[in-house]
């Protein structure tokens, strides 16, 4: 019963495409707009599991500071869109960045900490500038607060089927099912490309 629960979750969550628009910040206000901002568009969620599921596979350090450098290096593709500076192919390199750490995540590539670091941070500056640019009347420092818990939320949840399924499914094949689900990450990022 609890393979096919966590099963069933992994795939509702990387399947997941909400119907709803993005918050209006004065119903709301800027924390919660901001909150629902990346769980408003597939591509930000596939994106964001998809690093704390290959943060999961990497294991030791880059559990978590992977996670971290996505974070912040968000935050910093946010100061530059609030800022008025320009970003090239925000929304191409945003869907790059589904079907790349999807990929990155079913090969289970093994890198250094800091390498992988850099790579979710190169696609962590185009989130965040997305989310600078759609920020509309929010307020900056609620609504940036706000989209970085969502982004936190959505990388916990990767790293825990990321972790999960090797202990629901035993090591080796509970592997192989979390490299699949990157896989399948990969794919949902092709079939956003050309939908």
């Amino acid at each position: 019963m609890r393979k096919s629960a966590l099963l069933t979750a992994a795939i509702l969550t990387l399947a997941s495409t909400p119907a709803l628009a993005h918050l209006n910040p004065a119903e709301h206000g800027s924390f919660a707009a901001g909150f629902s901002h990346p769980l408003f568009g597939a591509d930000h969620i596939l994106a964001m599991v998809a690093v704390g599921l290959w943060a999961a596979l990497l294991g030791g350090r880059a559990l978590w500071l992977v996670p971290a450098a996505f974070v912040g290096t968000m935050s910093a593709g946010f100061v530059l869109a609030l800022a008025g500076a320009p970003l090239p192919f925000v929304e191409p390199v945003i869907l790059a960045s589904v079907v790349a750490i999807g990929l990155l995540a079913a090969i289970a590539l093994k890198v250094p900490t800091s390498a992988a670091m850099a790579m979710v941070g190169f696609f962590a500056l185009f989130h965040g500038h997305a989310h600078g640019g759609e920020m509309g009347s929010a307020g900056a420092a609620a609504y940036g607060l706000g989209f970085a818990l969502a982004t936190m939320l959505l990388h916990i949840a990767g790293i825990g089927i990321g972790l999960g399924l090797p202990r629901v499914f035993g090591g080796d094949m509970g592997r192989v099912v979390a490299r699949l689900a990157g896989g399948a990450t990969a794919l949902a990022g092709l079939w956003l490309a050309v939908a």
